[in-house]
């Protein structure tokens, strides 16, 4: 960014749990910070902090160049952009608006469009990591816009994430953000699976939690076999090969053995025989019933 730049006013719109962390650490950008949000209590400790506080959206707009919005839902998302005291009602060709808030894609690429009738840039740009990264500024953000746009919010990003990510055309990091959050959600479902089986066999199922986030913090979690750069079958002489062979032949044999326990308790692990049937595939291995289909 040049320095003129640098010295534009930012602004958040929506102070919630989420936003008020992330614009708290915008309060000592250069150029200012211009807050918005509906309840005077969460507006009253920006302005003690030195930030400008706006009366509506519309109002951030007439200063700040870059604007983020952490609100709950599309249809407040559009409401602060496209309403009537919206920011498109003031902002000035070359703003860049950035959405923070979990929106569909679709809703993300017609409001890109509406944007750019205006010369306003659009980004989605979702979060990851909730209040405790925002508080720490180590929130990970997917942004979905133009280049020019990505490199516009690149820094005042900083200030609350550290990592930032562009992942490509406006809707794709809104894209990026629910193939994440399958990957959470589907962790949880199969978190509570985990539990049911080791209830099921008398263990102490806190001391297990314990077990799971010490080796997590370890290995890394489901990320750590994340590292390919597409989800096609692996050549046999491919780096890759071995490794994930590795991890299939253990993974087959684990769960086939909870299977085995969970069969002898009489508790049904959907999850388990789902994971048993497709791991190896997903891996871009095969099976072990099919390995000769990949050496």
């Amino acid at each position: 960014m040049t320095e003129s730049t640098v010295r534009e006013p930012v602004g958040f719109i929506g102070l919630g749990n989420m936003g008020a962390p992330m614009a708290t650490r915008l309060v000592d950008w250069p150029g200012g910070l211009v807050v918005c949000d509906m309840r005077p209590d969460a507006t009253e400790p920006f302005r003690e902090a030195g930030a400008t506080v706006a009366h509506s959206s519309k109002d951030v707009a007439a200063t700040a160049k870059v604007i983020s919005i952490t609100v709950l839902d599309d249809a407040q998302v559009r409401d602060v952009i496209t309403g009537p005291d919206g920011i498109l009602q003031a902002a000035a060709p070359g703003t860049v608006i950035a959405v923070h808030s979990t929106i569909s894609d679709q809703t993300a690429v017609e409001l890109g469009a509406e944007c750019a009738k205006s010369g306003i840039e659009f980004v989605d740009a979702p979060v990851s990591g909730g209040a405790p990264g925002a508080a720490k500024g180590a929130l990970a953000v997917m942004v979905g816009g133009s280049t020019g746009a990505y490199e516009a919010v690149r820094e005042p990003f900083g200030y609350w994430a550290d990592l930032v990510i562009h992942a490509g055309e406006v809707g794709a990091g809104t894209r990026m953000k629910l193939a994440r959050n399958l990957l959470h959600f589907v962790s949880f479902t199969a978190a509570a699976e985990a539990q049911r089986l080791a209830e099921a066999a008398g263990l102490d199922i806190t001391a297990l939690g314990k077990v799971v986030r010490h080796s997590d913090r370890i290995t890394g979690g489901p990320g750590s076999i994340m590292l390919r750069d597409n989800t096609s079958d692996i050549a046999a002489d491919d780096f890759w090969h071995p490794i994930m062979t590795h991890v299939r032949n253990l993974g087959e044999k684990d769960l086939a053995l909870a299977l085995g326990l969970g069969d002898r308790l009489g508790v049904d692990l959907p999850l388990a025989r789902i994971a048993l049937d497709g791991l190896g595939a997903g891996l871009g291995v095969g099976s072990t019933k099919t390995e000769g289909e990949h050496t």
